[in-house]
């Protein structure tokens, strides 16, 4: 289940089915557009199958109820979609509803596309975020000698970083008229500015963790940093990470086409068609470790 933040829950008061409606039609777009697999509504309440195609129809017209109903149109078919197309509330209850609608879905869809090497936290609008960073470090152990009342003190101290975050922004248009008729599909249009802005994000986010990891040291035996893959180097880094880790188990992470060359240094493995390295592309576990591949 999704986490519904409180501003949607207020926006959508007892109309929460429509904003339902669309995260199974989320899932069932991304499924079909983003190449990702999800799980959602396939049948009609007679048993029959329903399509993406009508689904996307049955989301137009309840995305038209809902902006109707926050515009508070109750007379909607007494003029035309030409006029009511001018009407400023109608603009505005459109873009709410559009709105509400992103906000509903994009954060965990931005935690499912990155959250695997990131941290995503939600802080208030314009606010900037401060982080409490703990020692890593253990404590000094020293030596004692009888009727000695103590030793060398040890303290630490906790560190703390400070985050600016750069605002994103999209403007986009939209043919009012043409929603109201019915000809052009917001259902898509929101979900498109929806993977718009998910594949923003995740892009910065990629960038920052490679230019990271390009930074590391290289030095021949400390380093973090070696070039080319071999089996010794990679279980000397995951030894090495899990030691500074206070022995939390390092993952060995990387994009598929990285991961295909973590392999044993031996020339005599088999692997069977039904393998989960034909399969998926990668080794799950690797000399102890797990193994993910980046999306």
């Amino acid at each position: 289940m999704m986490k519904v933040p409180s501003n949607v829950l207020a926006f959508a008061k007892d109309n929460m089915k429509t904003y339902e409606m669309f995260l199974d039609y989320w899932k069932h777009y991304q499924t079909v557009n983003g190449g990702k697999k999800y799980e959602f509504q396939t049948l009609k309440e007679d048993g029959t199958s329903l399509s993406f195609d009508e689904k996307e129809s049955k989301m137009n017209a309840a995305f038209k109820r809902e902006i109707l109903r926050v515009a508070g149109i109750q007379n909607f078919e007494e003029f035309s979609p030409e006029q009511w197309a001018t009407n400023p509330m109608i603009n505005w209850a459109t873009f709410a509803v559009v709105s509400a609608m992103i906000d509903m879905i994009l954060p965990d869809t931005i935690i499912d596309s990155i959250g695997l090497y990131t941290e995503v936290r939600t802080i208030g609008w314009g606010d900037s975020a401060a982080f409490n960073v703990k020692p890593r470090d253990l404590f000094a152990v020293s030596k004692h000698g009888k009727g000695q009342r103590s030793t060398e003190v040890h303290k630490q101290y906790m560190g703390q970083v400070t985050i600016i975050p750069e605002m994103r922004e999209m403007t986009v248009q939209v043919s009012l008229m043409k929603v109201l008729i019915g000809s052009e599909s917001l259902a898509d249009f929101v979900a498109k500015v929806i993977r718009s802005f998910d594949t923003q994000v995740v892009k910065d986010a990629y960038d920052l963790f490679a230019s990271t990891m390009a930074a590391l040291p290289s030095t021949a035996t400390t380093g973090l940093q070696v070039s080319g893959y071999t089996q010794a180097d990679l279980v000397r880094l995951c030894q090495q990470v899990t030691a500074w880790n206070g022995g939390a188990k390092a993952v060995v992470v990387g994009t598929q086409l990285a991961l295909v060359n973590v392999l044993p240094d031996d020339a005599n493995y088999r692997y069977e068609l039904e393998s989960d390295y034909v399969k998926i592309g990668y080794l799950r576990t690797a000399f102890g470790y797990d193994v993910m591949a980046l999306p």
